[in-house]
């Protein structure tokens, strides 16, 4: 551990002072926060954190250590990460080692020590804000965060070239349209007996056609969902061919709006593993596990879309039933590796489509 004093500088001029811990170095980024209180190790390596800021409010973090048969990916995602306390010590039978060691090798920048309450309810107050996190009280003025913009997110996180995944006994092959994926979607399809070919952000709709998948899986993945304009065209092509499809949480939002539904982005968002789901048809309430900061518009959803699920705090869409493609999406998390696992379901009913096709 560093020891070291480092300021955490607010857009609206907030500054909390703390102690660093992890790698040295400034970092700015979009400051958002997740309330799980366990899967600290999942969140730091969801691609759809790539280029935030993230507190955790659960106050302690770290008592498990750092397990990589637990990772989402291959890095980790977000520009820094604020905790109220970190634990030097880690307990567990599987931990390979300590955040702060792990922190200085995967050059992230940390830091402790600070409320993590009052901050976040700065920014249930006023919205997600842009921060940034210096070791020097003369880099203070916050004027340098007025306006930016998380751009390019989804390029920097999807895949340079496709790859496939194979179970033991392929029963189907699915392409995964991989926009950040988190990899427990790749070992829930494994588990279901699907051959899972991974394909970039930036294929076409031909490339997908001409690997004769049984399915398509839509991924998560980071930033603002209408900035992905080539993928929508290409979605809408993909559509005209009527594959079984199914997309979560950004995948949700790119094939809403490539239906012509619209987005917008929320004034914190949704993220951590205790949101509830109201299934609008069984009057069912599921806890799920989320991590985004937009959401489809429910009164802009096309014909031959029905709103399926919607967020029992606020009434935000969570998941359609298209009705006009064979084709369903949720804004959550089905494969939610720390849990909840409520909805995992979502997968089961996913491979019924395959096999009816």
């Amino acid at each position: 551990m560093s020891g070291e004093k480092r300021y955490l500088v607010l857009e609206n001029g907030r500054v909390f002072e703390g102690v660093g811990f992890g790698a040295p170095g400034d970092v700015s980024g979009e400051l958002v926060f997740t309330t799980g209180m366990t899967g600290y190790l999942e969140t730091l390596t969801d691609p759809s954190y790539h280029g935030q800021i993230v507190v955790q409010t659960f106050p302690l973090i770290g008592n498990y250590g750092v397990i990589p048969a637990d990772f989402e990916s291959i890095k980790v995602h977000p520009k820094a990460y604020i905790v109220r306390q970190w634990c030097q010590h880690p307990s567990n039978f599987r931990s390979e080692g300590d955040l702060d060691t792990f922190f200085m090798r995967c050059s992230l920048p940390a830091l402790c020590g600070i409320d993590t309450r009052e901050l976040v309810k700065i920014i249930r107050e006023h919205g997600v804000m842009n921060a940034k996190l210096v070791c020097s009280k003369e880099r203070l003025d916050p004027s340098d965060l007025q306006g930016a913009l998380l751009e390019g997110a989804v390029a920097a996180v999807t895949p340079k070239a496709a790859f496939t995944e194979r179970p033991q006994e392929t029963k189907y092959r699915v392409v995964l349209w991989d926009f950040g994926a988190k990899a427990n979607i790749a070992r829930e399809l494994l588990r279901r007996g699907c051959e899972v070919v991974h394909v970039p952000a930036g294929a076409a709709a031909a490339d997908i056609l001409a690997l004769r998948p049984d399915g398509v899986v839509l991924s998560n993945g980071p930033g603002d969902p209408a900035e992905n304009t080539g993928t929508i065209r290409e979605l809408q092509k993909l559509c005209e061919h009527r594959l079984p499809m199914m997309g979560i949480c950004l995948g949700h939002q790119l094939l809403a709006l490539s239906r012509g539904a619209g987005t917008e982005k929320l004034k914190y968002g949704h993220r951590g593993a205790n949101q509830p789901v109201k299934d609008l048809q069984s009057g069912r309430v599921y806890i799920t596990s989320q991590n985004h900061g937009y959401a489809v518009q429910n009164d802009t959803l096309p014909k031959g879309a029905k709103l399926w699920f919607c967020n029992a705090n606020d009434g935000t869409c969570e998941g359609i039933l298209y009705q006009d493609i064979p084709a369903f999406s949720v804004q959550y998390h089905p494969e939610a590796a720390s849990g909840p696992l409520d909805t995992g379901f979502l997968f089961d009913a996913f491979i019924k489509r395959l096999e009816v096709k």
